[in-house]
């Protein structure tokens, strides 16, 4: 993919050859896997959840694989310290000095597997990494490479010896998504590709170089997105925080990473422009996890995707037409009856029970 001129159209189709080497090796859902690569050119990280052996390492890896990024893992564990992470200052006898010896944050892709199995200490060593891409060591700041991605792992908290990640931490990620179980064709599948190789573990060849990832991330910046569906963003997001379920809403900087993937997401379909579809597309990835519940809540079993969905459901979809010459966007996909509709003379009415003055203060959806 060359640097000058480059189209969304050719985005897309680099984007594309990307999944399918990918998909060579992992089996992954399409939405899935496009949730993740809009983290990756979004300049953002993602977060993985879901019990052991779903692959979730291998997905983490091919996807460095195939892009042409250096990829490091770190195995978290409960003695892990944050100098295991970031680096540390050492003693060379041979020179008689201090000289930092870098830790395997340095590099393009970092796999933080099983994050939450290691104390909340060493989880924040990635923090600093993840938001200012650079680390701090004994008074000295480092850069790290260009483009720098955390895509980590963890198990359900509900397990034993897991630790739940800081809100601070949860909300540094872009995405976080689940691969879950395969169905019934991906898992034989997985067993035809190991019938057909040597090694225990799959491996790709790269589809681009580390430079056509930077490009593909400046192609993302120039993406735009119109004013009513930034409202649109918002809208969302101050719904879920008047939200009586949830003790904190979707925060400002959790507004800007969803502007910034559906940005993303826009550029993997092909276009310059964001669309509300894109919106409502990633709204539970780039949004559920960044919610706290209240107490009531979580006895109840309420969890981030219903405060969001309830959210999405409550905002009218606004109409949006590209400008210039691009084609029209796409029309909103038929949508069950309590749906929010697209406003156009086909389209039901929107049920006002939360509009009504009796139910302003009571955003939970009725039973």
């Amino acid at each position: 993919m060359e640097e000058t001129n480059v189209t969304p159209d050719e985005a897309a189709h680099t984007v594309e050859h990307v999944v399918e080497r990918i998909e060579e090796a992992a089996v992954v859902d399409r939405q899935v896997l496009h949730a993740m690569l809009s983290a990756v050119l979004a300049r953002g990280h993602v977060l993985l959840e879901d019990v052991p052996g779903t692959g979730k390492t291998v997905t983490a890896r091919v996807i460095a694989e195939s892009m042409g990024l250096a990829f490091k893992r770190i195995q978290f564990t409960p003695d892990l310290l944050p100098s295991d992470v970031t680096g540390s200052t050492i003693y060379d006898d041979s020179t008689g000095e201090f000289e930092f010896a870098k830790g395997p944050v340095f590099t393009n892709v970092v796999l933080a597997d099983e994050i939450n199995r290691a104390p909340p200490k060493t989880q924040a060593a990635l923090l600093e990494a993840m938001e200012e891409r650079q680390v701090s060591v004994d008074g000295t700041t480092y850069d790290l490479p260009d483009p720098f991605v955390v895509v980590a792992t963890q198990n359900p908290i509900e397990q034993e010896g897991t630790f739940r990640l800081p809100e601070a931490q949860r909300d540094r990620f872009s995405v976080k998504t689940s691969l879950g179980y395969p169905d019934f064709d991906g898992e034989m599948g997985l067993l035809e590709r190991r019938a057909n190789r040597r090694s225990l573990s799959p491996s790709v060849d790269p589809v681009v170089r580390s430079d056509a990832v930077r490009l593909l991330q400046g192609l993302t910046e120039e993406v735009t997105v119109d004013e009513k569906v930034r409202r649109y963003i918002v809208e969302i997001a101050r719904k879920t925080r008047s939200d009586q379920r949830a003790e904190i809403g979707v925060s400002p900087r959790g507004v800007q990473r969803v502007f910034e993937a559906a940005r993303a997401a826009a550029l993997i379909d092909g276009r310059s422009y964001v669309t509300p579809d894109d919106v409502k597309r990633l709204a539970q990835p780039t949004m559920a996890h960044r919610i706290v519940l209240t107490t009531e809540a979580t006895v109840e079993g309420v969890d981030g995707s219903a405060v969001v969905r309830h959210a999405v459901n409550a905002v009218d979809v606004p109409a949006v037409a590209p400008g210039g010459d691009d084609p029209e966007p796409p029309t909103e996909p038929e949508t069950p009856s309590d749906e929010p509709r697209d406003d156009t003379p086909s389209a039901e009415p929107r049920d006002d029970r939360d509009s009504s003055p009796e139910r302003q203060g009571d955003p939970r959806p009725d039973n």
